[in-house]
């Protein structure tokens, strides 16, 4: 049996009349949440971490390109790796900028149970 998992949620919520943060019990949820964190904040967004995330937001305003795609692939690969890396293993990335949004499949695998799960992630203005 495995031991309960509790950290904290993402996007912080309060619970109730209680005035305490919400807690996440579900690891995959929680990783999933941690993944989007990565993704969404740009380097330089986090006091004290300013290499910190993939910025993935500031891609939008980046040409439409083959090679672009293949850039973000490369900073989304790095950005997990660097910051996750005890936490996952970063199977396959995919990205695809189709009618000024930004669709990034993430493929990976959670060490501690072995799962393998995806996030699919749209980015838009």
């Amino acid at each position: 049996m495995e031991p309960p998992f509790q950290g904290f949620r993402y996007p912080p919520t309060l619970e109730g009349p209680i005035g305490r943060f919400r807690p996440e019990t579900d690891y995959e949820a929680y990783v999933n949440q941690l993944i989007r964190q990565v993704l969404l904040t740009a380097p330089g967004e986090r006091v004290n971490r300013p290499d910190f995330g993939a910025g993935l937001r500031r891609a939008l305003f980046a040409p439409s390109s083959p090679e672009t795609a293949t850039m973000l692939k490369a900073t989304i690969f790095q950005a997990l790796t660097q910051w996750l890396g005890n936490i996952i293993d970063v199977n396959e990335v995919e990205t695809l900028f189709e009618n000024g949004r930004l669709d990034v499949t993430v493929v990976y695998t959670i060490k501690a149970r072995g799962d393998e799960q995806i996030i699919n992630l749209e980015v838009a203005l």
